[in-house]
């Protein structure tokens, strides 16, 4: 079986750490991923050429977003997770839980908004594009928690447990389609709740933080089903290259246990990441009312104590 053009799957030798993260690059992850960093430097450098800032933490945090993403499709792990279930069920938990939180947290929208050029009165240009895009009711709706959560949670049980697994894992272009719809699948979820971009759905810190547990107990199950099985649930990963030396179930019970322990990880980035863009959030506004009492003279606690004293004179 050969889908990715990277050898016979049935010669790869027993699984190890070092094997997998050997340089196997999928070129079309390869290429994406480079263009992505090249982009976002690019946008960078246009900025601080201009006198402005970026935090340096969110060009970290984008560059390992998108490195995380080039360690699961540009190594090994990606030919081991042909024939691997439990080498694959760790490209699915990462591309789709741990890289976009990564690449959120480092702001491309806000800063593609902020590095790319105006067009001019009358034109569009990409800046123009990405505004409208960002106000179309489109995006609206596949922002929204009523879309959000319910794709997040058939991106596990609507593929896995039906044939349409089976029928993507045929060919190379189905295999890159549906790591691709992973990321694009974590990156509309977690937008919402934690995303420092702009968006159309930006609820309260307390309705994130429901949006956030009302979707991840899912993987939890979804992990203790599979380790429950008493049989291969998934035809594609049933007959693994006896070079291998693993058994079907073995596979199945680790891809399970890994699909269970790994959605602790996200939650818990997310949580510290929401309780810091709260504390930061009540900071700005703290310093923003400071601001308009300094300009308005306290006029507002003046006309509340004048409004105490009418109160005390007609009670006299």
């Amino acid at each position: 079986m050969d889908h990715d053009g990277h050898g016979t799957m049935a010669d790869l030798p027993p699984f190890t750490l070092g094997r997998g993260l050997e340089f196997s690059p999928e070129p079309f992850f390869l290429v994406s991923c480079l263009l992505a960093l090249v982009l976002y430097g690019w946008g960078v450098l246009r900025l601080r050429q201009r006198g402005d800032t970026w935090r340096t933490s969110r060009t970290v945090s984008f560059a390992l977003g998108v490195l995380t993403v080039a360690l699961v499709m540009c190594t090994k792990l990606n030919d081991y997770g042909m024939v691997l279930f439990s080498v694959h069920m760790v490209q699915h938990m990462v591309i789709s839980m741990l890289s976009p939180i990564l690449v959120l947290l480092g702001a491309p929208v806000t800063l593609a908004l902020r590095a790319l050029p105006t067009a001019g009165r009358g034109r569009r240009g990409p800046r123009e594009i990405l505004v409208a895009v960002l106000h179309s009711r489109y995006m609206r709706v596949v922002t929204h928690p009523g879309f959000t959560i319910p794709m997040f949670i058939a991106s596990l049980y609507a593929l896995y447990f039906t044939p349409l697994f089976d029928f993507l894992m045929e060919s190379k272009a189905g295999h890159i389609g549906m790591m691709v719809h992973f990321l694009a699948v974590g990156l509309v979820f977690f937008w919402p709740i934690m995303g420092v971009d702009p968006g159309p759905h930006r609820p309260g810190y307390v309705m994130r933080m429901l949006e956030l547990f009302a979707g991840m107990p899912f993987h939890a199950f979804f992990g203790i089903a599979l380790m429950m099985a008493g049989e291969p649930m998934v035809q594609a990963y049933a007959n693994p290259p006896a070079s291998l030396g693993v058994t079907a179930l073995a596979d199945q019970n680790a891809a399970g246990g890994i699909a269970w322990a790994f959605s602790e990880i996200p939650t818990v980035i997310v949580l510290i990441a929401l309780v810091f863009q709260w504390y930061f959030s009540e900071q700005r506004q703290a310093r923003r009312d400071d601001r308009a009492a300094d300009r308005n003279g306290d006029q507002d606690l003046t006309a509340y104590n004048a409004y105490l004293a009418s109160l005390q004179a007609r009670g006299q």
